[in-house]
């Protein structure tokens, strides 16, 4: 139950967190039209000196921040979610984009799977009436580092709003786990039980799966993202899988 709690909470803060970036991005993207006349007209002059302006009823909507002949771009910013991070993304085109992340994993939505994992982390023996010789008690986490390498292909779909994309891409994913055991022991059947701790340490890597969705119709450069992900590890528990992901935002240049 503590598990499912932990998933639902982490959901209801990701639709959250989306809802204020979108809401925000596009409060800002009303800002972005200016009026002349009584027709609207859009530039990216603020940002780019030689920019084409468009005007009166052959007015179009143009992002601020990407431009076919600028490329390449370079993003950085935080994401937030599942891992919580420091991101980098470089555009080498306006279809393709390759992304670094650096952070910290969100442990809590680990606790059962790690609960799980603790007996195969220490030896333990079963006594003669078939009680085993320990039990889990708790575990803390003392450090889940986190780093992610990804390919992305960019799909275009203004159409459906402006500044708006779509991706899906590969990477791969590893992660350094520093875990705190405790437990109680038996030295023989009928004693009083005791207070062990033990310290394990874990490593995973794997490939991942992204699909995603990023907006920048903004004033200022930068870009909101959302994305999901699906790891599956081939390190410490091979075949072990789940969805990840995260919402952010990248500063633009």
């Amino acid at each position: 139950m503590r598990y499912i709690y932990c998933r639902m909470h982490f959901l209801k803060k990701v639709i959250l967190l989306i809802f204020c970036l979108f809401s925000a991005g596009f409060v800002m993207a009303q800002k972005a039209r200016i009026y002349n006349g009584g027709k609207s007209m859009y530039t990216r002059e603020r940002y780019n000196q030689n920019a084409t302006r468009v005007r009166g009823a052959k007015a179009k909507t143009v992002c601020p921040i990407f431009e076919n002949s600028k490329y390449p771009y370079h993003g950085i910013g935080i994401k937030l979610g599942d891992p919580f991070a420091l991101t980098y993304k470089y555009y080498a085109n306006k279809k393709i984009a390759f992304v670094v992340d650096l952070g910290k994993a969100s442990s809590g939505l680990y606790n059962r799977y790690f609960a799980e994992k603790f007996y195969e982390e220490i030896e333990r023996k079963t006594f003669s009436n078939g009680e085993d010789s320990l039990e889990y008690y708790t575990h803390k986490v003392k450090s889940d580092l986190i780093g992610e390498v990804k390919m992305l292909y960019h799909v275009n779909v203004e159409p459906i709003s402006p500044g708006l994309q779509f991706y899906l891409g590969v990477g791969w994913e590893w992660k350094s786990t520093k875990i705190q055991y405790d437990y109680t022991y038996m030295e023989s059947m009928g004693d009083e039980k005791k207070f062990g701790r033990i310290n394990r340490s874990r490593l995973t890597m794997g490939p991942q799966a992204v699909v995603g969705i990023e907006y920048a119709y903004f004033k200022i450069p930068i870009s909101a993202f959302m994305e999901l992900e699906y790891f599956t590890d081939i390190q410490a528990d091979p075949g072990w899988s789940r969805f990840e992901g995260g919402v952010g935002l990248r500063y633009i240049f």
